[in-house]
């Protein structure tokens, strides 16, 4: 039996902005300086047998370093990038800034880790500075090694995690395992903290993150449930905060990601008017700011925005940055399948993908196609669903779906949610199963930041601005609240009761066997010009029916759906890979008519295979 190998975990050097100020006791700050470019690295300062941990601070005029023998961590803003190092035997505030999210978190866990196997080992770096100074034994600096495994598996025995709870601690444990206390009804055990394991891309992922990082304008794709919103976050964390603008074209799908709409970025309102008034529109002070200010642009679900606006926004871009280069110079990071939904068009309007314009080709050096599904556990039915996403359904194909019809999906009282083609069906199938139950009803108001703007932040939220609950009722989970013991956005429950004090909050019965309290959940939306909403609301909705179109990107536990009244291409492939399988689905009534994908778009996609091979090959040459 071979030797068991740690690889190592964690990387350990961040780019970033830096506020450093040095405050004497009675909280004067006596000196401060910023350096906007700066390169952190830790290392280990090794003195004869004693070692210990060094942050390295490199600008482009000189480098310091210091002590992380006694220091806070300040995390509460991370996520944009941000956090604080006090260092307490110097009483100085390294203040970061503008640092890329993901490696930020790597960088503080791997700093904690590092600090707490040390302490582990006996805390070798017990000499004084004043012993150092008359000593004559030479003092070298290494830089240290990235954080294994056996490491973190060290510090878990010890009982060494540092949870991330709270506005000042030490990181060290999964913001998602230990976010918040579960109130759990069935006596279930709480969950411990635990560490994150950033090594969970596939290789196609990591190769689409790596060409993102190279500074490739990229178009990444792939079919439902092959990861690319889990992917696009990781690309979001991997950029810095201040110059990237995260987008999508629909108001649900950019709140998911924590963006903003396309269209609110752009300034441009709907983009219907001629490119010379959209130039005007975007140069507006606060818009044209954001625009120059920008050097990466994310956009979700591209595949959902029309050609016509793409081409005007590469024109716009270039207007207001005052530079030629194909969208001014920015670099472009899109995502979505342009097999699933397409761009709404009137009646009689003629559809125009982005991909066929002539600002797709000047713009875009990479195409790359997601294939690895992670959603759906059932290879017949991952088979059947590659094949419908291209339009075709064989003999066999069909049998398998139509036999759905038989399938008992309703478990402890959950019943599937019927997918439908129209919002109106799914307003009156929800209404009218609600208004069927006895017993009081509940009301659930939403609290906006702005109580002017509900009608707004009910289009860009997944949840209403008025919830109305029985017991009884059919629900479906809105956000992410604990993966680990599945509840998560598309987890379907039953409200059996509601709390016995002055909040009346629901306790529901989920599918993946929990009970609890559904407390209330915020959500924040970003406007152009960097003003931001809030609604706090149950993240629940009713989901006796629930709509297609704001299905997409969901997974459902269990579902039912009739699609007779399919209308575009691609709408019944978006609705059967909502299921993870097919014991999980139930269709009513299946017609092979109904399978459908764009001629348009199948010959972009056929293109893109075709070279995928050559461009694949020169890109993994070009990333080593």
């Amino acid at each position: 039996m071979k030797d068991h190998v740690w690889k190592p975990l964690l990387q350990v050097e961040v780019l970033c902005c830096i506020f450093a100020t040095k405050t004497i006791s009675t909280g004067i700050s006596i000196g401060q300086t910023t350096n906007k470019s700066v390169k952190l690295v830790e290392q280990k300062s090794v003195f004869g047998f004693a070692r210990d941990m060094i942050l390295r601070m490199d600008t482009l005029k000189l480098s310091l370093k210091f002590s992380l023998k006694d220091i806070q961590m300040f995390k509460r803003f991370l996520k944009e990038g941000k956090s604080t190092i006090h260092l307490k035997n110097s009483n100085q505030n390294l203040m970061i800034s503008n640092a890329p999210p993901n490696l930020l978190l790597i960088f503080l866990k791997t700093m904690a880790g590092k600090n707490a196997v040390e302490a582990s080992q006996g805390g070798k770096g017990g000499i004084n500075a004043r012993q150092r100074l008359l000593s004559n034994v030479p003092r070298s600096f290494d830089e240290i090694s990235p954080l294994t495994f056996k490491e973190v598996d060290g510090i878990r025995k010890k009982d060494s995690r540092i949870p991330l709870k709270g506005k000042e601690n030490i990181l060290g444990a999964s913001p998602l395992s230990s976010k918040r206390k579960r109130d759990s009804l069935d006596g279930a055990p709480k969950k411990v903290p635990r560490f994150l394991n950033p090594l969970t891309l596939s290789g196609e992922q990591k190769k689409v993150l790596q060409t993102v990082q190279s500074g490739t304008n990229v178009f990444f794709t792939g079919s439902a449930g092959t990861g690319k919103s889990f992917l696009l976050k990781r690309v979001v964390g991997a950029l810095p905060p201040d110059v990237t603008f995260v987008t999508a074209s629909t108001g649900v799908a950019a709140c998911q990601i924590g963006g903003t709409t396309l269209h609110a970025f752009a300034g441009i309102g709907s983009g219907k008017a001629p490119l010379k008034q959209c130039i005007e529109q975007a140069s507006r002070k606060v818009i044209a700011a954001q625009w120059r200010r920008c050097k990466h642009l994310i956009v979700d679900e591209i595949s959902m925005v029309d050609g016509g606006l793409f081409e005007k926004l590469e024109a716009v871009a270039r207007a207001i940055r005052g530079n030629d280069k194909p969208f001014g110079g920015i670099q472009l990071i899109l995502c979505g399948d342009f097999l699933q939904l397409p761009p709404v068009t009137k009646s009689g309007e003629k559809r125009v993908f982005c991909f066929q314009t002539e600002a797709w080709e000047k713009c875009i050096n990479v195409n790359m196609e997601l294939t690895e599904v992670r959603r759906q556990d059932d290879d017949k039915f991952i088979n059947i669903l590659q094949a419908i996403r291209l339009g075709r359904c064989t003999e066999e194909m069909v049998s398998d779906l139509k036999a759905t019809e038989m399938n008992v999906v309703e478990r402890d009282g959950i019943k599937a949610s019927r997918l439908c083609t129209h919002r109106e069906d799914v307003d009156h199938i929800n209404k009218e199963h609600l208004n069927k139950l006895n017993g009081e009803s509940r009301l659930f108001p939403a609290v906006d930041s702005d109580a002017s703007m509900t009608t707004f932040l009910d289009s860009h939220t997944p949840i209403v601005s008025k919830l109305l609950l029985k017991v009884g009722a059919q629900v479906m989970l809105m956000k992410n609240l604990s993966t680990t013991i599945g509840l998560v956005n598309g987890a379907r429950g039953v409200v059996t009761g509601f709390k016995k004090d002055t909040e009346g909050l629901p306790i529901v019965r989920f599918l993946c066997g929990e009970t609890c309290p559904i407390k209330h959940e915020k959500w924040t939306v970003k406007r152009g010009g960097g003003y931001y909403l809030t609604r706090r609301q149950l993240p629940l909705k009713l989901a006796w029916a629930f709509s297609i179109h704001k299905s997409q990107g969901m997974t459902l536990d269990c579902a039912e759906m009739s699609l007779s009244r399919v209308f575009e291409a691609g709408q019944a492939y978006v609705a059967l890979s909502r299921a993870r399988n097919l014991q999980s689905l139930r269709i009513l009534d299946f017609n092979q008519t109904v399978i459908r994908a764009h001629p348009d778009v199948l010959r972009f996609y056929y293109r893109m295979a075709k070279h995928r091979k050559l461009e694949q090959t020169t890109l993994v040459k070009f990333l080593g």
